[in-house]
C-alpha cells in the first residue's frame, strides 16, 4: 500500500519517498534466500501445516554457517528446540523474561520459519480490545449491507485459524484480563464464533498449522496477571539475558553495524568502543562493584539495561559521531548517549550511572575505558 500525502509535493530532488528501503523488513523478507533454501533441501517429515520441518525451523533460528544459515538467536539452543515441540503440539507457547531478551524477535523467527509470516500481530496494551484478536466490522458494508462476509474485517487470530498459521501476542499481560479470557475457547476448542453470521460462515475452525506464540515480560508480573484457565493452554519457556561477554558484543556489533549501514553511517562502529558499552552494561545489569565491597557497588539501575538497550545505544553513539563529526563513535559519545538509557524509570538510575563512572571506570587502565572516564563530565545533569 502507498501511502502520501497530499499536502506535500515531495522531496526538493524530485525523489520518491514511497520508494524507500523499508526500515525493519520482516523475518520473512529480511532471510528469504535462507528460507528458500532450506525449504529446496527439507526432507525431514513436517507437522501439518508447517513450512519447514522442525529440523529445518531449528536451524533457521540458531543458524548452521556451514550451509549459508547465519545465526540469528543468541541463546541456548534446547530452548529453541522446546519452543518448536510446544508448537507442534495443541498448546501455546509463552515466552516469559526480563525485557530486551529478544523473546519478540525469537517469535518473529520461529514464526517466520513456521508460517513464513510473521505479520499475524496482536500488541498488547492496556487499549487492547477482543475485536483487535477476532474480528472487527466495516460499518459501511454492514449498515448497508448487513453482516456478511464482505463487511467482516478479520483480525491476526481469526485469520491465522483460517489460514493454519501462527499469530505472535505480543505483551500479552499488558492487556486486561477479560481481553486475555477471550483466549481460552480459541485456543482449547480451536473455533471462532461469528454470533452475526448465520450457516457455515458462522464458525471459524482452525487449520493445521494453526497456534499462538505469546510474550510477557517478568517485570509486568502482577500488572494483569494471566487465570490459571489460560495459564493451563500454554508451556512457558523462560528467555534469560545472553550469559557471556564475548557473545553479547559479537550480537551487538553485527545488529549496530547493520542498523548504522540503513542509516547513512559509512564507517562500521568501533570494536574498542562497543566493548566498552557492553562491559558497561552488563555491569549495569549485574549491580556492579557489589562484590568489591565499593561505595555504590551493587547499585543495579530499575532501568532495563538489556542488550536490545546496549544495541540502540550503540546505533547512536555511531549516528552521533559521523553526522557530527565525521568519525565513528567515541567513548564520550557512550557518556552522552547512556543518559536516556539509564534514567528512564527512576531519577536515582542517574546519580547511580554517575556513581558508576566515578567510582569503578576509574580504576579500570585501558584507554577506552579512561576515556569513558574522563567524558564522565557529559552525563546530563
Amino acid at each position: 500500500m502507498t501511502v502520501r500525502n497530499h499536502a506535500s509535493t515531495g522531496p526538493a530532488d524530485g525523489t520518491d519517498r514511497a520508494a524507500a528501503p523499508v526500515q525493519r523488513p520482516p523475518a520473512e523478507v529480511r532471510y528469504a534466500q535462507e528460507l528458500a533454501a532450506l525449504g529446496a533441501d527439507d526432507r525431514d517429515p513436517r507437522p501439518p501445516g508447517w513450512e519447514l520441518s522442525l529440523r529445518a525451523a531449528r536451524r533457521f533460528v540458531i543458524g548452521d554457517p556451514p550451509a549459508g544459515i547465519s545465526r540469528k538467536f543468541v541463546g541456548n539452543p534446547s530452548l529453541v528446540d522446546r519452543a518448536l515441540v510446544t508448537l507442534a503440539t495443541s498448546r501455546g507457547l509463552m515466552l516469559v523474561g526480563e525485557p530486551g531478551t529478544a523473546k519478540s524477535l525469537l517469535s518473529e523467527l520461529i514464526a517466520a520459519a513456521v508460517s513464513g509470516d510473521s505479520t499475524l500481530t496482536v500488541q498488547g496494551g492496556a487499549a487492547t480490545t477482543e475485536d483487535q484478536i477476532k474480528y472487527g466490522w466495516n460499518y459501511a458494508l454492514l449498515v448497508a449491507e448487513g453482516p456478511s462476509t464482505r463487511s467482516l474485517v478479520p483480525a491476526p487470530m481469526l485469520r491465522g485459524m483460517a489460514e493454519g498459521r501462527l499469530v505472535r501476542f505480543e505483551e500479552i499481560t499488558r492487556c486486561p484480563l477479560e481481553v486475555q479470557d477471550s483466549l481460552l475457547s480459541l485456543l482449547s476448542e480451536r473455533v471462532v464464533a461469528i454470533p452475526e453470521l448465520t450457516g457455515p460462515d458462522g464458525m471459524v475452525f482452525a487449520r493445521q498449522g494453526f497456534n499462538v506464540i505469546a510474550t510477557a515480560n517478568t517485570r509486568d508480573r502482577g500488572v494483569n496477571e494471566m487465570s490459571a484457565a489460560l495459564k493451563r493452554r500454554f508451556n512457558f519457556e523462560t528467555v534469560f539475558p545472553i550469559p557471556d561477554l564475548d557473545s553479547e558484543l559479537a550480537l551487538v556489533e553485527a545488529e549496530v553495524t547493520t542498523l548504522l549501514r540503513r542509516s547513512g553511517v559509512e564507517p562500521p562502529p568501533d570494536r574498542d568502543v562497543l566493548e566498552v558499552l557492553v562491559g558497561t552494561f552488563r555491569e549495569l545489569r549485574a549491580g556492579a562493584g557489589a562484590k568489591d565491597g565499593l561505595a555504590g557497588g551493587g547499585d543495579r539501575p530499575t532501568a532495563v539495561m538489556s542488550t536490545a538497550e546496549a544495541v540502540s545505544v550503540a546505533h547512536a553513539v555511531g549516528v552521533r559521531g559521523w553526522f557530527l563529526r565525521g568519525e565513528p563513535g567515541s567513548a564520550a559519545d557512550v557518556v552522552a548517549c547512556l543518559a536516556g538509557t539509564a534514567a528512564k524509570d527512576s531519577p536515582e538510575d542517574l546519580a547511580r550511572l554517575r556513581r558508576y563512572l566515578e567510582q569503578q571506570v576509574g580504576r579500570r587502565h585501558s584507554p577506552q575505558w579512561q576515556a569513558l572516564y574522563d567524558a564522565r563530565h557529559l552525563l546530563a545533569d
